[in-house]
């Protein structure tokens, strides 16, 4: 597992822009269909996507943890030597503020809560807090698990380790109030990433896949499957291919925006309900 990980976590790649271009145009005018990575006797919901838009961005950001407010975008982005936390303009992807982390360190999941963006580290059990107008590092915290996403709701933050599991956090001393183990039926689901609260949901990036699970916080049920297959095609991705990782909600509006690692695109999409015919994913609308 630690090695596969971080094969794929040194990888380098530049897309065609060529290749790119016809993706966007490919998937702004179509949805694609939905095959979950899951057992086929499973009876959880399924969904596929629709692009409503795609915005540039930076294809060097090794996107770890996204989130929208504001107006714009804050990024943690990974790898020893390239991590940062920065603001992004969405229309352009450009950024307007950024900080470095420490080279030691490979940062990983973000959330904000309040004023402050909350930032994890991966192998190093270590937390960053820091201002969200200036992005000054306030305080650090520690915690006992590898560090992969994070999110909060609110009242609780969330983080996930890679595993099947998630730890849920108190938001001001960051100590561990519960734990649970997210579950498709009797199935666990591993390498959870990446986290989103929507609309009281917690929706989860599966690790080198293009899944995403939509988990009840309460109980660690899986309420549905949505499939990213197709976003950004394989070609599109380099000759390895880096994963779909990073979801943001723009609750004020209702926007769900997603991307992955050195993508040169961030994507606003919309779900769209699969249905079953004869065990066969069919598009439920005109498109």
């Amino acid at each position: 597992m630690f090695g596969r990980r971080m094969a794929h976590h040194l990888r380098l790649q530049a897309p065609a822009l060529a290749a790119i271009l016809g993706l966007v145009l490919a998937c702004s005018s179509e949805t694609i269909q939905a095959q979950p990575q899951m057992p086929p006797s499973s009876k959880t919901p399924r969904f596929s996507f629709k692009v409503v838009k795609a915005y540039p961005h930076d294809p060097t950001a090794f996107t770890q943890g996204l989130v929208f407010a504001d107006g714009i975008f804050y990024e943690s982005t990974g790898l020893n030597g390239q991590s940062t936390l920065r603001k992004v303009t969405p229309e352009t992807g450009a950024v307007i503020q950024q900080v470095a982390v420490e080279p030691q360190y490979f940062a990983e999941g973000l959330a904000l809560v309040g004023d402050e963006l909350v930032q994890l580290t991966w192998q190093h059990q270590l937390g960053f807090v820091y201002d969200k107008a200036t992005l000054k590092l306030l305080r650090t915290f520690d915690y006992p698990t590898e560090g992969w996403g994070m999110a909060f709701d609110g009242k609780t933050l969330v983080m996930s380790d890679g595993s099947s599991r998630l730890f849920f956090l108190d938001p001001k001393t960051r100590r561990p109030l519960r734990s649970l183990q997210a579950r498709d039926g009797a199935r666990p689901i591993e390498h959870l990433n990446e986290l989103e609260f929507v609309k009281g949901e917690l929706w989860a990036n599966v690790w080198q896949t293009d899944q995403i699970v939509k988990i009840d916080p309460a109980t660690g049920r899986v309420t549905g499957w949505i499939d990213l297959s197709g976003l950004l095609r394989r070609e599109a991705r380099g000759p390895e291919g880096d994963v779909l990782n990073g979801i943001a909600w723009d609750k004020a509006q209702d926007r769900i925006f997603v991307t992955g690692k050195k993508w040169p695109w961030l994507f606003q999409i919309e779900l769209v309900p699969v249905s079953s015919v004869n065990g066969r994913a069919v598009r439920p609308g005109p498109w």
